[in-house]
């Protein structure tokens, strides 16, 4: 048995789930999401202890398999309507620039065209200075897939460390050329 699968989410206060047809659907007070699960596992909503519990129908390697990524998906998902989820983006380098123009997202990172990026619907994108951006949604695949998207126009090189990284992300260092005796 699935050690996260069969662990009951707690459903916090404001939060509504139903499950209908094979799709559970998650209203909180940032929004709403929804999400079609595979027909191996089952959902169970218990209104009076505020919890969902996901359950398999067998033991077969596919059913196990799903049993803990859809109690993982429907964790996500109240965490998102309830909290949502942000990431933040670091700029390094001289003269490295992002400013949010509209529903893009405008870098100059060292390159000779400035990149533009469109903000999918469903994100919010600010840069409260030049060297910061700050992706926030309630969807954690959305948000951290463009967050993926924009750290790999510029990935951060390891001799000088400039590029795009997560904020709090470690560059590993390379010592450069060394002067022959």
């Amino acid at each position: 048995m699935s050690r996260l699968g069969k662990k009951p989410v707690s459903v916090p206060a404001g939060v509504k789930v139903n499950v209908a047809d094979g799709t559970i659907t998650v209203e909180g007070p940032l929004g709403k999401l929804d999400w079609a699960f595979r027909p191996e596992v089952s959902v169970d909503v218990d209104a009076d202890a505020k919890t969902v519990v996901v359950g398999r129908k067998n033991d077969q390697r596919q059913s196990r398999a799903l049993h803990g990524l859809t109690r993982a998906m429907i964790q996500n998902m109240i965490v998102g309507v309830s909290q949502g989820y942000e990431r933040k983006l670091e700029i390094v380098g001289v003269g490295y620039l992002a400013a949010v123009q509209g529903d893009t997202l405008q870098l100059r990172v060292g390159l000779a065209n400035e990149l533009q990026k469109k903000i999918p619907a469903g994100l919010k994108v600010t840069c409260p200075d030049q060297q910061h951006v700050l992706v926030k949604g309630i969807d954690k695949q959305r948000v951290t897939q463009f967050a993926a998207e924009v750290r790999a126009l510029r990935k951060p090189e390891p001799y000088k460390g400039k590029g795009i990284r997560y904020d709090g992300e470690v560059v590993r260092r390379k010592q450069g050329k060394v002067m022959a005796k």
